[in-house]
């Protein structure tokens, strides 16, 4: 009996799986129409993207009030939104003042976890438990947690800066090549996104869909150089607007823009170089000389140990 009833389970799952298999399966009139008809028509490209539903919708969701308290406190022990918008529009991204205030709570919460961890290691290792030590973990942790998420946008900002600055060159000479061929600086601004990418690129594509919104171009041009803290990308911005304001020569301005900025490249790179100098000094004095030293001393120490004996 009971070899019959296996049997017969492992014989109605075979025939499920072979009946319902894509090659065996009938394809239903909805799916045959589904890539046909659309409840709604996908958005302009030109108006931004759709932002999928992530992390933080996900912790607003499950928690809810709790984290958005949270938030609150953080932003009233921390203050400072001033400067969080302006490096969050720095950044470049849709993300508010209360999103990353929620961001800094999860980091807080998961370096909170983090100390809890470490504390609970600490004890079972030591086979007693220090309220003090455990405490102070418990503290550092979440401390760390949302100051870390602070340094993080810090260092996001800066690379993302640093990408703009290495973009720049090319995109002022792409630009400057575009309007010398007779274009205007909006058909110039909407070649050179079309043709090229990265950061400078997707700003400038972002502030021409802006002007195709419905913004004049001047303003959305404007409020680039309002989120960026790069004297050369708004000394940039600035030629733009004065060129399509009063029709003033701008490819040889562009040019000579991205000279100045090519030449702060170099004074940069050599900047880093003599910080290095001594960096690199470190790894000849602490690991390289004293093999060097050991290998020059060991012949002789062992014949003195040898007649020594």
């Amino acid at each position: 009996m009971l070899g019959m009833l296996l049997g017969l389970v492992a014989a109605s799952g075979l025939i499920l799986a072979v009946r319902y298999a894509p090659p065996f399966r009938a394809v239903r009139l909805v799916d045959r129409l589904a890539p046909y008809v659309h409840d709604t028509p996908p958005p302009s490209r030109l108006l931004g993207t759709v932002t999928e539903p992530g992390l933080l919708v996900a912790v607003r969701r499950v928690f809810g009030p709790a984290i958005g308290d949270g938030a609150r406190m953080v932003d009233r022990f921390l203050g400072g939104r001033a400067a969080v918008r302006r490096r969050l529009d720095a950044l470049g991204g849709d993300m508010t003042v209360e999103d990353f205030r929620v961001e800094q709570v999860v980091w807080g919460a998961l370096g909170l976890l983090g100390g809890v961890t470490v504390a609970g290691v600490g004890s079972a290792a030591a086979g007693s438990t220090n309220v003090l030590s455990a405490a102070l973990l418990l503290v550092a942790g979440l401390v760390g947690g949302v100051l870390g998420r602070d340094w993080w946008l810090t260092q996001q900002v800066n690379r993302r800066e640093e990408l703009l600055l290495a973009e720049f060159p090319v995109v002022a000479e792409l630009l400057a090549l575009a309007v010398t061929a007779g274009e205007s600086p909006t058909a110039a601004i909407a070649r050179v996104t079309r043709l090229s990418g990265g950061e400078l690129a997707r700003e400038l594509g972002n502030a021409l869909g802006r002007a195709r919104a419905g913004v004049p171009l001047t303003e959305a041009l404007q409020q680039v150089a309002d989120r960026t803290s790069l004297d050369a990308l708004a000394r940039f911005i600035d030629g733009l607007l004065v060129a399509i304001e009063r029709g003033t020569p701008l490819a040889e301005v562009l040019r000579a823009q991205a000279a100045d900025v090519r030449e702060a490249g170099k004074r940069r790179l050599l900047e880093a170089g003599g910080r290095k100098e001594i960096a690199m000094m470190v790894p000849v004095v602490f690991l390289v000389l004293p093999v060097t030293v050991l290998f020059a001393l060991f012949p002789g120490l062992i014949s003195i140990v040898s007649l020594a004996q």
